[in-house]
């Protein structure tokens, strides 16, 4: 079964996959189900999550119910339980909307919530990040996650989060990191995609963020806390619900 959505993952276009996954994903679910591992966005358990990654293949990381990664259950939990999130009245401006989080957010009464990006067939709005459609001042909370890493110009891109979101806001712009690494990498003289994948962790990222992510943040005119919420959970709650321990979760605010 394994083998098979591995094969599946890396072989079909992303936006037939996300058509797909909704017939698949509850007889994943049926055929996994134990008391070993735990999605925390809809709280059902398995005997194992499944594999994914592009190249790099990454074990046990994969909700069979939500399709949740290691970075959706993370944000899942720091925002129930380090925010109002789920309870105050926000405008919301979500960026590339994941697929575990949409119908959860988009049911929420206390949300005013939009979504956008330039391809995904399931955002509300078509815009490119660098040139948004919305008006200064105008989002209590953006969620921008694993965007950046895809923009040529990703100055352009955090100048105009910076614009939209109101005084007193805040954002969550996750990205993948290497935290052993000072300075990021860009390199567009790579051009075949196996040897992108292999260096960039996708194709199609054009950078490896190192820790001066946070600090080209502040350049824009955010003040970043680097929260690493995993080190206030126990090591039975990082296994239980297959959390990458250390990652960070960049919270910027306005």
């Amino acid at each position: 079964m394994k083998k098979l959505f591995k094969l599946i993952l890396n072989t079909i276009p992303r936006p037939l996959l996300i058509r797909l996954s909704y017939v698949a994903r509850p007889v994943l679910a049926f055929f996994l189900k134990g008391h070993t591992f735990t999605d925390p966005i809809d709280g059902k358990s398995f005997k194992t999550f499944l594999p994914y990654g592009y190249g790099n293949q990454r074990n046990n990381v994969l909700s069979p119910s939500t399709l949740s990664l290691e970075r959706h259950r993370l944000l899942w939990l720091y925002l129930n339980d380090k925010t109002d999130f789920f309870t105050a009245e926000k405008k919301v401006l979500h960026f590339a909307p994941e697929q575990c989080f949409l119908k959860r957010f988009r049911s929420l009464k206390n949300l005013t919530y939009t979504t956008t990006d330039l391809l995904s067939p399931i955002a509300d709005v078509k815009a490119d990040i660098c040139d948004l459609p919305f008006e200064d001042n105008s989002y209590d909370v953006i969620l921008c996650n694993h965007v950046l890493e895809h923009i040529p110009d990703d100055t352009k891109a955090m100048q105009e989060l910076y614009r939209v979101m109101k005084p007193g806001g805040y954002g969550i712009f996750q990205i993948p990191q290497d935290l052993n690494r000072e300075v990021t990498f860009e390199d567009d003289s790579i051009t075949d995609k196996d040897e992108r994948a292999k260096i960039f962790g996708q194709y199609d990222h054009v950078r490896v963020y190192g820790r001066d992510y946070f600090d080209k943040l502040r350049s824009i005119g955010f003040k970043v806390e680097e929260v690493d919420y995993t080190a206030s959970l126990s090591n039975e709650d990082i296994k239980k619900y297959c959390l990458a321990k250390g990652e960070i979760i960049p919270v910027v605010y306005k």
